[in-house]
């Protein structure tokens, strides 16, 4: 958090840590549900906050929540259009990843437009959702 000049409360650091157990994305629903002691509207401006320095980045991956993962440290998707990279969505049990070694292919846009930001989701079946539907 300090490298992101964000002060680290106790509370901040309760929901970061959460955050980094899993290797999917997270909602704020989710993050709700995993810290009860912490209150939406606080879990919220942490959210905000951590985006607004680059700590983690959101996808709207169409599952009709908003889900956020942390950033790599040396990671500058804020900053960079050409740095993003591909999400998946399991349409099984409507987890997000991250699949940060494929990258978001370049478009060449018509004279006029403006990229200002990319929202590449691929969606599809994760590996422990096909595992288990191997074995039914």
């Amino acid at each position: 958090m300090l490298r992101r000049n964000i002060n680290p409360t106790a509370t901040r650091i309760l929901i970061l840590r959460q955050m980094y157990r899993g290797d999917e994305m997270v909602s704020l629903p989710e993050l709700e549900r995993l810290l009860p002691t912490v209150d939406k509207s606080t879990i919220s401006r942490a959210l905000n906050l951590f985006l607004a320095h680059g700590l983690i980045h959101a996808v709207d991956d169409g599952s009709g929540s908003i889900k956020y993962n942390v950033c790599p440290v040396d990671c500058e998707c804020e900053e960079v259009i050409e740095d993003e990279h591909t999400h998946f969505y399991c349409t099984i049990c409507h987890r997000a990843f991250c699949l940060t070694k494929i990258h978001v292919p370049i478009v060449e846009l018509p004279n006029g437009f403006q990229l200002q930001s990319i929202n590449y989701v691929l969606k599809g079946i994760c590996p422990e959702c096909s595992m288990k539907s191997q074995y039914k």
